[in-house]
């Protein structure tokens, strides 16, 4: 039997072969013809077998720049692309349109087989990669424990610990050296040692005081392994990946041996927690898994594979956002000088339930999410023909991409201003206290955390945490780009990435003001 599995693999190889040679050879030519700074916002060619995917692949890293030039370009926000072996995907802007695919006709476009095959190696039957009856029943219980106080308080005990003993104490460090460092790479650890701890009761300890900081095996293998998960996306051909994972070649040697190491601690986690709850009755259930584990919920994979989701969840997500805002801040130094006063003007502490308080903060954080989404676009399939609300006509399993990072810079939806970096579009002031109020938008205009029934659950403790951060960080330095006039690259794989890295220095604040502020005032 194995014999034959592996002939039948072998003439499978053979046949798709010189085909796979012809493709890479002509996108790779494809690619070297183009400069990598442009951009065409002309519809793809279509060819047949694969479709436009030689131009896909080849936009690949700047898919969510390319897919917002053709989507500006579009009379209706909305373009179809043809994929490989006849695939659709519909790629789109219109906030009706998303409404319709992610809450009224929910469950006619789940995620489907097509996402559940590039990343079950990885997330299993975790909730991010599950539809149905399994996706329900792993939201019910992760919304009930979300909303317990319980958790809130162990958010931000974890949180407090790990921004006052390693984040703060670091940044002491480097601007008593003058050092340059990378913003991105800090924030990642820093956003790491906080998921994990949140969900397993388990410090990584990626994040130290102290420079240099090795990476743990636990780190490295969880970043292999949703680079080269997300990576499958992108294959031009589906087989290929899917051949090189039969074979173990390649990259998907490197991704199962990634997956491996990422299962094995957890595994072991899940198993030690088990014993720990079973030796003390009255241990407390503070981590995520322990209470997953205390509810009656004892299935080894199934506890392993939800919290692995969270902490995919977790991991980039605010630490993206957190970066590309603070490049944002570094160069809208007006923004600074309010945030700053909006510091100035609330208690010394700013802990985590008085931060809430400080809407400038959160308008920004808003602001800067809608140029830079975490997650910049997200795909689901039709499972029958249906009809869009703009009247486009969906054919059963086309994909269905709505475009967080597209629709922030469409002026239907923002106005002519959209390319200003502007917090105040999320603020009115009240009439009475003169003070800044806070206005939530559309989330099917700002899908920034998806909407309808898969709407983020740590949505509110991602948007404390992150003004928490904002607020710990401003009040003492400023973040300065290492290189002047640094033009940071967006790209993504399950999130959002800044390409290369954040080389930055931190400067520590006299008298609370930024250094320009302080440079006016002093006559410079």
């Amino acid at each position: 039997m194995i014999q034959l599995n592996l002939e039948f693999l072998l003439s499978v190889l053979l046949f798709f072969l010189p085909l796979i040679f012809f493709f890479i050879k002509t996108c790779s030519s494809y690619v070297g013809n183009k400069k990598s700074s442009s951009v065409s916002s002309k519809l793809p060619r279509v060819y047949p077998l694969v479709g436009s995917s030689l131009t896909i692949a080849s936009n690949h890293e700047r898919f969510s720049q390319w897919a917002t030039q053709l989507l500006q370009s579009s009379p209706n926000g909305n373009v179809l692309l043809y994929r490989s072996l006849g695939h659709l995907q519909l790629i789109t802007t219109n906030p009706a349109n998303v409404q319709h695919i992610l809450k009224t006709q929910f469950y006619q476009y789940p995620k489907g087989n097509f996402f559940r095959d590039h990343l079950y190696d990885f997330l299993g039957d975790g909730v991010f990669n599950a539809d149905g009856d399994n996706w329900k029943f792993q939201r019910q219980i992760a919304s009930h424990e979300f909303n317990t106080k319980s958790l809130r308080k162990f958010v931000e005990t974890v949180m407090e610990d790990e921004l006052s003993g390693r984040l703060l104490p670091l940044l002491v460090e480097a601007s008593a050296k003058n050092m340059v460092f990378d913003l991105q790479d800090i924030l990642q650890r820093f956003a790491f040692d906080n998921i994990c701890k949140i969900a397993f009761g388990f410090d990584p300890a990626c994040l130290s005081p102290k420079f240099p900081q090795p990476v743990s095996e636990f780190a490295e293998a969880f970043e292999d392994a949703t680079r080269i998960s997300s990576a499958r996306f992108n294959a031009t051909l589906p087989p290929v990946w899917k051949l090189k994972r039969a074979f173990n070649i390649g990259s998907e040697k490197r991704l199962r041996e990634a997956i491996s190491t990422v299962r094995e601690y957890a595994t072991n986690l899940v198993r030690q927690k088990k014993r720990e709850l079973e030796e003390k009755s009255s241990l407390e259930t503070e981590d995520l898994l322990s209470r997953f584990v205390s509810s009656g919920n004892s299935d080894e994979r199934f506890v392993t594979d939800i919290v692995i989701s969270f902490i995919v969840a977790g991991r980039d997500t605010t630490s993206a956002a957190l970066t590309w805002f603070f490049w944002l801040i570094a160069n809208n130094p007006r923004v600074e000088e309010e945030i700053l006063k909006e510091i100035k003007e609330n208690p010394e502490s700013l802990d985590y339930d008085e931060v809430k308080h400080v809407v400038y903060i959160h308008a920004s954080l808003c602001e800067s999410m809608r140029f830079y989404p975490p997650v910049p676009h997200d795909t689901k399939f039709a499972v029958a023909d249906n009809v869009l609300p703009d009247g486009t006509v969906v054919k059963k399993e086309t994909g269905v991409t709505y475009i967080p990072y597209a629709m922030g810079r469409t002026e239907a939806i923002w106005g002519k201003d959209w390319p200003e970096f502007r917090p105040e579009r999320w603020l009115e002031k009240e009439e009475i206290s003169g003070k800044w109020k806070f206005l939530g938008k559309d989330p099917y205009t700002y899908p920034v955390f998806q909407a309808g029934p898969r709407i983020c659950l740590g949505k509110d403790m991602a948007f404390l945490q992150m003004q928490r951060i904002v607020a710990g960080v401003m009040q003492k330095y400023r973040v300065v780009p290492a290189e002047k006039g640094f033009d940071p690259f967006f790209t993504s794989y399950l999130s959002a990435k800044m390409k290369g890295g954040f080389p930055v220095r931190v400067e520590e604040r006299k008298d609370g003001r930024s250094a320009e502020s302080a440079n006016l005032i002093n006559g410079d």
